[in-house]
């Protein structure tokens, strides 16, 4: 008679989280705050993630979980650091400045319908 083993989750093992790459929550985590203990406050997206880790996007199916963990990871490393106004200050104006530069790229960029040939 076979014996199948089951493994319950007890918080501790982390999951698998990219199949594609065989990346677990734990990789991914321990790659945000690498990323957050160079500039805690740059922006991190899943691409930084992944490139981070020199792998690719492959389906992209992760991404949804990949933003979960970034923004529990960083409320998390953000709460056990203490941060003054004029920190959160020049982060919120960096973000506008982004935000800002890819909108003029946006605009910039000619559209098909627009293009002589």
């Amino acid at each position: 008679m076979k014996t199948i083993q089951c493994f319950a989750y007890d918080g501790q093992d982390k999951m698998l989280v990219c199949s594609c790459n065989f990346i677990s929550e734990k990789e991914i985590e321990d790659t945000i705050i690498g990323l957050l203990d160079e500039d805690c406050w740059q922006l991190i997206v899943p691409a930084k993630v992944y490139h981070a880790m020199e792998k690719r996007g492959r389906c992209c199916g992760c991404f949804p979980n990949v933003i979960d963990i970034i923004i529990r990871t960083t409320e998390r490393y953000h709460a056990g650091r203490p941060s003054t106004d004029g920190d959160i200050f020049d982060f919120m104006s960096r973000l506008k400045h982004f935000h800002e530069e890819n909108r003029r790229a946006d605009l910039e960029r000619r559209h098909k319908s627009h293009r002589a040939a």
